[in-house]
């Protein structure tokens, strides 16, 4: 996969100098320190970097949940506004994102159909009749391989962590946000639940022209999936460029200490097997 298109779409986030520091005098940290970036529409990009390389702080501040302390994020080509509650609904309908642990992201009080019914709210259909709201609900369960029938009356803490990650993804099917951001959200499956979970992110890529931002650590993964990849150390993006570019010709020691961490990196992987 190759970023060639890229250039040519338009930018949909994008950051100068972004920082940010925790802690203040001889306690201050600098987790993310003056960063630019720049992310089109449809395009898939990787973050990588080790843990505690400032990765997360940078998805936390995208998503509007860290303050930045210095540097702008811009949204659409404009500073991103986001002071007031009402404008950080606003943004929060564009962007969405999925996490490493599915349990700590659903309220195990709150039935899935709520869930699912929230997002459809949130996309402007409260006053859809129910039938239309089901069958919504029902398509967003087909989707990811699942069966409305068997989830409908359940609650996050009665389905297995595979059925709770494609959850995650049925919320992102029905709010449709222009951006995704994607923090390690397959660690906690094994192989073969990997390879369905980022097939059915390329399908709602494909199918809705959303921008989906990587979080990884694993570089093999980075390669085989992204357009474009940003290598994080120590708050710093130290290499940035094509997939190719930055891992079959890489400069920076960094890069290639990861790389060399990874088994067979260049061989194509076969997913038909799965």
């Amino acid at each position: 996969m190759s970023n060639k298109n890229m250039d040519k779409k338009p930018l949909c986030l994008s950051g100068k100098g972004v920082t940010k520091v925790f802690g203040i005098g001889e306690k201050k940290t600098v987790a993310v320190d003056h960063v630019d970036f720049e992310f089109h529409e449809g395009e898939l990009v990787s973050i990588v970097g080790e843990s505690g390389s400032g990765k997360t702080t940078l998805a936390k501040m995208l998503l509007g949940l860290t303050s930045v302390t210095e540097g702008e994020i811009f949204y659409q080509g404009k500073p991103r506004d986001i002071r007031t509650r009402k404008k950080k609904k606003e943004y929060w309908k564009n962007i969405q994102a999925i996490f490493q642990d599915p349990f700590s992201s659903f309220n195990v009080f709150t039935k899935i159909d709520t869930v699912l019914l929230d997002c459809i709210h949130m996309r402007g259909g409260r006053n859809l009749p129910k039938e239309k709201k089901i069958e919504l609900m029902t398509e967003a369960c087909s989707f990811v391989n699942l069966k409305y029938e068997e989830m409908t009356n359940k609650y996050p803490f009665e389905l297995s962590g595979g059925q709770m990650q494609r959850l995650m993804i049925e919320r992102i099917f029905l709010l449709k946000p222009k951006i995704l951001l994607a923090d390690e959200p397959t660690s906690m499956i094994d192989a073969c639940s990997r390879a369905t979970i980022l097939d059915m992110l390329m399908n709602l890529r494909n199918e809705i022209g959303m921008t989906i931002i990587f979080i990884t650590h694993d570089i093999g993964l980075a390669y085989y999936i992204s357009d474009t990849v940003y290598i994080m150390e120590k708050g710093k993006f130290v290499e940035s460029g094509s997939a190719d570019d930055v891992i079959l010709h890489s400069k920076a020691d960094y890069t290639k200490r990861l790389i060399s961490d990874v088994p067979k990196i260049y061989e194509e992987w076969d997913l038909s097997t799965v």
